[in-house]
């Protein structure tokens, strides 16, 4: 929650910056194109597309409250001012400011919006682009500059606008093919993990049919082991179904975290494991969601961190509670590797321990180099009913 909370935070400070930046432009270019009409057409004149274009890069500015609305709002502005300029002899418009508030609102639609209105916007666009010629005040030859400066605003925002939206596309199915890589390796483990506790089922069994024979007297108790196990049994194969359901991946949970460490070919990797045998008690697929969130760490050090000296490995339990994990590099902060770090593999991981009940979070270190700290739940296990007094 943490990490998309700060991600949301960036995306917003991101936009914050294009706005400004928008309203910037736009007033740079309002100014001068009254000054350019003042000194061309005399003043008073000035004042329509001032106007005009102050109302649709304002709408252009005010798009993420109603993409929709504003475009057509933006889109019906511009229309009216061509008229105006052609039946009232006034200076050709859409003038610059407006082309460029325009270019932002269509490639905004076609960015967001669904396809059926984001092509109705896009061709209201190219219909004012269209219309310019009407509002050109000369007779030369080929297309009015008011006509070729609305074309290509009108192909930038259009152009945009697709480019990310294709982006968008490719993201989203990049991402559900890492869910599903992760979903068929977790049907993989569920197999292991069913195959454990049935195993200790069949044992206690076993021991309670001897235990009737010999010793009914104490046949409570290995019966109270069936039932304990069978029910760490249910709880472990519903936590792994969740994971199937609601959502590279871990090899197997029995391979080691110092094997892994030892095969690391890269930085020096420092790794602290919790002392005496708390880890042996972990259910399997908090042991394998542990090896998973180490490795792709490891991975993505190896990749995108190569002037990393050393990297920080400590796994620690806290109390019966949880267990957190966190890795730590510390390479020199490099300002496009924000960027590169937020791949897939961080995905997947985020995917697994989000489904176990437990959060996961990455980013830069602010004494330099990358972090990521994931904190698992250890499911308490329920005193199985019964054990005081059995008929």
């Amino acid at each position: 929650m943490g990490s998309r909370v700060h991600t949301a935070a960036k995306a917003g400070r991101a936009g914050f910056a294009a706005d400004a930046a928008l309203g910037v432009a736009s007033a740079t270019l309002l100014a001068f194109w009254a000054y350019q009409v003042a000194v061309s057409w005399g003043s008073g004149y000035w004042l329509f597309g001032c106007i005009a274009g102050t109302v649709v890069c304002g709408l252009a500015l005010a798009r993420r409250r109603g993409r929709v609305w504003a475009a057509a709002a933006g889109l019906a502005v511009a229309a009216a001012s061509v008229l105006a300029a052609t039946f009232v002899d006034l200076p050709a418009e859409p003038g610059p400011a407006m082309a460029l508030g325009l270019s932002v609102l269509v490639g905004s639609a076609v960015r967001t919006l669904p396809a059926v209105v984001a092509c109705a916007i896009a061709a209201g666009g190219l219909a004012v682009t269209a219309g310019t010629p009407l509002t050109a005040n000369t007779l030369a030859s080929g297309l009015p500059s008011v006509t070729m400066l609305n074309a290509a605003g009108w192909l930038a925002g259009v152009s945009t606008g697709l480019c990310s939206r294709l982006l968008a596309a490719r993201h989203r199915t990049i991402a559900g093919n890492v869910r599903r890589q992760e979903r068929l390796q977790l049907a993989r483990e569920l197999h292991d993990v069913v195959a454990h506790h049935v195993t200790g089922i069949v044992l206690q069994a076993q021991a309670a049919q001897v235990l009737a024979r010999k010793q009914p007297d104490r046949l409570d108790g290995s019966l109270t082991g069936i039932e304990t196990a069978g029910t760490d049994a249910l709880a472990a194969t519903r936590r792994l179904v969740g994971l199937l359901r609601e959502t590279g991946a871990p090899t197997s949970p029995s391979e080691s975290l110092t094997d892994l460490v030892r095969r690391f070919n890269g930085p020096a990797v420092h790794l602290r494991l919790p002392d005496g045998d708390d880890a042996a008690a972990w259910p399997p697929e908090v042991t394998s969601t542990v090896y998973r969130v180490v490795q792709e760490s490891l991975t993505n050090v190896s990749r995108h961190a190569p002037h990393a000296g050393s990297v920080r490995v400590t796994v620690a339990c806290e109390g019966d509670d949880g267990v957190t994990v966190e890795i730590a590099d510390d390479a020199p902060p490099v300002s496009t590797r924000r960027h590169r770090r937020g791949g897939y593999g961080l995905l997947g991981m985020r995917e697994r321990v989000e489904a176990l009940g437990g959060t996961l979070h990455a980013g830069p270190r602010s004494g330099g180099g990358w972090g990521v700290l994931a904190t698992l739940p250890l499911p308490s296990r329920r005193e199985p009913p019964g054990q005081g007094e059995r008929r």
